[in-house]
């Protein structure tokens, strides 16, 4: 029985490594399927609830106040908050990650996760991170954006990620007690990234 939660710094090539972690650990690989469960919950279509976890060009603040004051005409800023606000969403990401690591098996990628298990003793913490101009190199190879468009995505993304953990659960990302291992990205492959952490996983259950 193995769980893992991986907080991911943006241009560490999450997407390729929690995949093969979980193949290499013979257990789910849960993502977006985070999503579909959250949607189910909330009784709200799966756009929406990816809306919340992959927000515009804006900090995960400011899309909280357009959605309480319905402000924003132009960037989808979800049902009005007398249907289903922020919380919503925060709490019922919070239950299926929970209702994850009751099974006692999963790599869980972002929503969180490292701050709502942080008091599991049997779930590994992991953040993938490293320099910031070799993440942004990585990210210009993987996804395909201009220098430009990865330098603002990376910004953004790695504030909008830091206040979710602030706003929710008084958690700072860069915390090193925060997590069980932390492995520069940028500087080991998949695989040699995949070995630390299943090696970390067999060492916390042993």
């Amino acid at each position: 029985m193995t769980v893992v939660a991986i907080s991911a710094a943006y241009g560490t090539r999450s997407g390729q490594i929690g995949p093969k972690l979980a193949q290499r650990l013979q257990v789910p690989f849960v993502d977006r399927a985070i999503a579909h469960r959250v949607a189910g919950h909330l009784d709200v279509s799966v756009d929406e609830a990816v809306k919340h976890w992959e927000p515009a060009q804006r900090s995960f603040l400011e899309r909280m106040v357009s959605a309480f004051l319905g402000a924003d005409t132009v960037a989808p800023i979800g049902p009005p908050p007398d249907i289903v606000t922020p919380e919503d969403f925060r709490e019922a990401t919070e239950r299926v990650v929970l209702e994850q690591a009751a099974t006692g098996d999963g790599v869980i990628l972002g929503r969180g996760c490292v701050a709502v298990l942080r008091g599991d003793p049997m779930v590994l913490r992991v953040r993938l991170t490293g320099p910031v101009d070799r993440r942004l190199a990585q990210a210009v190879e993987t996804s395909g954006l201009t220098e430009s468009e990865a330098r603002d995505t990376m910004k953004h993304l790695d504030r909008y990620h830091a206040e979710y953990l602030k706003q929710f659960y008084g958690a700072d990302i860069d915390d090193p007690t925060l997590y069980h291992l932390a492995v520069d990205a940028t500087a080991l492959d998949n695989d040699a990234c995949v070995s630390l952490i299943v090696v970390a996983a067999h060492a916390l259950r042993a």
